[in-house]
């Protein structure tokens, strides 16, 4: 499985300080605690795509990083974010939602996929995520994963479908 590295707690910290200008709103914006952050996953009809979401259930907004961190089972790495791109904050407003959609594999019928029973979903590198088993998606007894990519948190499941060219 090719995957980028998961960032640590500093360089996610690094990332947002380089990527936020200076008086921006993103940078007056705190870091989303993670016991504010509830993070939800599940199958759709293609058993090779996943729809992500976090839901701010603070009273203020918060920042997590731009680019969900998806772990697969046991592997190594993540999925890599589509649009290629770097960390950095994503606002997500008070009672708000951010979603994502993850490509575990491009052809289910690979002979190099790999088979898992779960999914861990985290809406910042800074955060211990949440585990998904492979029932609680819905996906059956194992998830197919290689070469998994990820969208950037967006506005809508619809504007994350439509980033990994589903729409």
């Amino acid at each position: 499985m090719r995957i980028r590295p998961v960032l640590t707690l500093a360089t996610a910290a690094a990332a947002l300080l380089v990527a936020a200008p200076q008086g921006s709103a993103a940078g007056k914006t705190p870091a989303c605690p993670e016991k504010s952050v509830t993070v939800r996953a599940r199958a759709t009809a293609d058993p090779a795509v996943l729809h992500i979401s976090a839901t701010n259930r603070s009273a203020r907004a918060c920042t997590v990083d731009r680019i969900p961190t998806v772990t697969f089972g046991d592997l190594d790495g993540a999925a890599l974010p589509v649009p290629a791109g770097e960390s950095g904050p994503y606002r997500i407003g008070a009672g708000g939602t951010a979603y994502a959609t993850v490509r575990t594999i491009a052809d289910p019928a690979d002979p190099e996929a790999r088979r898992v029973d779960s999914v861990t979903v985290a809406a910042d590198p800074a955060h211990h995520g949440r585990s998904f088993t492979a029932q609680e998606l819905d996906a059956g007894d194992v998830v197919l994963v290689w070469e998994p990519v990820t969208t950037w948190w967006q506005p809508s499941a619809a504007a994350a479908d439509r980033a990994l060219g589903l729409s």
